[in-house]
């Protein structure tokens, strides 16, 4: 992790928070019947993605330093019947490593052949966890239609 990684940190959460309160910005979008494309899953989301978005996974592209008393541990998402995958991806000067992808990636094809839900996110949900979904979408779509989605 870099320093400038951790001292943007909050700062840039905090940025995030206030444009989904100010402008069109949404916390996270619905890219097809399995994939939810988000943020920082915050505690008071868990209802909401557990009971009405059927996630039973998460790909969390987090550093573990982003995570911490912010949003569940690996064992409280079991707790709640969610199974999470940590693929950690430095923010800012990372993408995930064409091992991270492939593993997100056949995560959240498992989730689809069960018909339930993934939650993938880093801080801010347009980046890190952009890149895994693009990456399912080639695998899962056609090629043209990924544009649309993202």
């Amino acid at each position: 992790m870099s320093l400038l990684t951790k001292v943007l940190f909050y700062p840039t959460l905090g940025y995030n928070v206030l444009m989904t309160y100010v402008s069109s910005r949404r916390w996270y979008d619905r890219i097809d019947e399995t994939v939810l494309l988000g943020a920082l899953p915050l505690r008071s989301w868990n209802k909401i993605l557990v009971e009405e978005e059927n996630v039973r996974g998460i790909v969390s592209l987090t550093e573990d330093f982003e995570t911490e008393g912010i949003t569940n541990s690996t064992e409280e998402w079991k707790s709640l019947g969610v199974e999470q995958l940590k693929l950690p991806t430095p923010d800012f000067i990372a993408s995930p490593s064409p091992e991270f992808i492939e593993k997100g990636v056949a995560f959240i094809l498992k989730y689809r052949r069960q018909q339930n839900s993934v939650y993938v996110h880093c801080k801010a949900g347009r980046t890190r966890s952009a890149t895994i979904v693009a990456c399912y979408l080639m695998k899962a779509s056609k090629l043209v239609q990924v544009v649309q989605h993202i």
